[in-house]
């Protein structure tokens, strides 16, 4: 596969993974997401933002989550965020320092 396709096919899967997080499954938590497998929409959205920034373009950390939400954190939160109970809540503390304080 020549690298041009290559390119082209990881942009259709994240484009896909996008779509999903912000339309299939909006009953999936993102407390769950990170203590499942350690990022959540917040981190796609920093890295988002981060691989902008390094390209000379500006983006801010919201304009970042808001590519992984379809509208602004405060807006998703209102419409599907959940409390997290307790035990989400420690499982988190670990989560979060295994894989976001690190890095």
């Amino acid at each position: 596969m020549d690298a041009q396709t290559q390119l082209e096919l990881e942009a259709a899967a994240f484009r896909r993974l996008r779509q999903h997080l912000m339309q299939d499954r909006t009953d999936v938590q993102n407390i769950d997401m990170m203590d499942l497998t350690g990022f959540c929409r917040n981190c796609l959205g920093r890295w988002y933002q981060e691989a902008a920034n390094e390209r000379g373009i500006d983006m801010t950390k919201d304009e970042g989550r808001e590519a992984f939400y379809g509208m602004s954190m405060a807006e998703w939160k209102t419409n599907f965020q959940t409390d997290a109970s307790g035990a989400q809540q420690e499982a988190f503390k670990t989560t979060f320092a295994e894989n976001v304080d690190k890095n």
